[in-house]
């Protein structure tokens, strides 16, 4: 019988992620409590005026077709959110799609302008679904290994040198999902003048932006110089709001590369569940859902100086300090292993699910990532168990 693999699917690779989530969960199963420091998910319920007003669309029969780019009014509060954070104006008629998760959004945005012949420019470590979208279209992904000993600084210079004619895009990640890294204005504005010199787009993929610590400041890419017209925005509710199960992000860019993405959206989730749209048309502006928001990110904030105090007290453990989103990388070469090893002997043995930083590429062999999205009594539990372990193997 013939392969009916599709070339794009055949260089898709398994998430790494995902196996570890799957092992996970078998070992739950079997009665293990299991530390959950390897997934990217809010252990906080979603603000309860959220789940209310989506409750009440649905008893309002908010439950048909919505217009491919979403409701006016959901589009217009993004376009609020927006401006707020960024001082970029976006019009919320013709540059801004509601999509089906932020995964959608990056979806649309790569198979809308990349395509076979084309090479994508990714900073790594990063996000696991760039690099497999990127492979996906048929384009070719060109790595931009970033130095851990520099926490993993955003280089423009690398990147430079990796360009070519052939380069269609730079995808960045910023806060940056594993490394915690929040990317500087002055480094943001050399990449952005790459981009604009060699007539790039840059997808910014920024679901984490609530989420920085210590003074970091957030800069978008599109509040730079040149980029309104270029930068292309992935956002949604799944982290600073804890709504990862309602699939719910967006797209905002300016409304010539918008017009592209839209088609791509039309043709696969056609528009995105109305009762949820309207439950957060109802919602994000109460002042309830902030308070619980508000209460969230302070609650990150302590557990990633809990983190941090704990694993710097176990000896052979170097944490490289994070100033965004809710993920840490650990450095565990002195305990004589690399991260995949250490990361599966520590699920294994100890029950404390963390990923191998391997999986996101980059110069991360030596690396796993911890996720203090969990909550503060299973980091109290999962740094004790770690430091058992770590002891163990001496």
């Amino acid at each position: 019988m013939r392969n009916m693999v599709s070339q794009g699917a055949q260089r898709l690779e398994p998430s790494l992620i995902r196996t570890v989530l799957d092992r996970a969960a078998a070992l739950r199963s079997e009665g293990h409590r299991v530390i959950p420091f390897s997934a990217g998910e809010p252990n906080f319920n979603t603000p309860s005026p959220i789940k209310a007003a989506a409750q009440k669309a649905i008893e309002e029969n908010f439950t048909h077709y919505t217009s491919n780019r979403g409701l006016p009014g959901l589009r217009t509060i993004i376009a609020k959110m927006m401006e707020q954070t960024t001082g970029t104006a976006y019009d919320p008629e013709t540059e801004i799609i509601v999509t089906s998760s932020g995964a959608e959004a990056l979806n649309n945005a790569i198979h809308a302008f990349v395509g076979q012949g084309d090479e994508v420019i990714i900073p790594t470590p990063a996000f696991v679904s760039y690099k497999n979208l990127v492979k996906f279209t048929g384009a070719e992904v060109v790595e931009v290994p970033l130095s851990p000993k520099e926490c993993f600084r955003l280089d423009a210079k690398a990147i430079q040198a990796k360009i070519t004619p052939k380069t269609k895009m730079i995808i960045l990640n910023n806060p940056n999902n594993p490394s915690g890294a929040v990317y500087t204005r002055e480094d943001l504005e050399a990449v952005a003048k790459l981009a604009v010199e060699h007539d790039l787009l840059v997808l910014s993929d920024e679901m984490y932006s609530r989420l920085v610590y210590d003074g970091a400041e957030f800069v978008s890419v599109t509040s730079l110089p040149g980029m309104r017209e270029r930068a292309i925005v992935v956002s949604g509710f799944s982290k600073s709001y804890a709504m990862t199960g309602w699939r719910l992000g967006y797209l905002i860019a300016d409304k010539a590369l918008v017009s592209t993405m839209l088609k791509v959206h039309q043709y696969s989730t056609t528009c995105s569940p109305t009762f949820i749209q309207k439950g957060l048309v109802d919602s994000l502006e109460d002042l309830q859902t902030e308070k619980e928001v508000q209460d969230m990110l302070a609650a990150f904030a302590q557990r990633r100086k809990a983190i941090l105090a704990g694993l710097e007290k176990i000896p052979g453990l170097t944490p490289i300090t994070p100033r965004g989103a809710f993920y840490v990388t650990v450095d565990v070469s002195a305990t004589g292993m690399n991260g995949m090893d250490f990361a599966t002997r520590l699920l294994e043995e100890k029950y404390v699910a963390t990923v191998p930083a391997a999986a996101f590429d980059g110069d991360t062999a030596n690396l796993i990532r911890i996720s203090y999205a969990a909550s503060d009594e299973d980091i109290q539990e999962g740094l004790k168990r770690l430091e058992d372990f770590v002891k163990g193997l001496k």
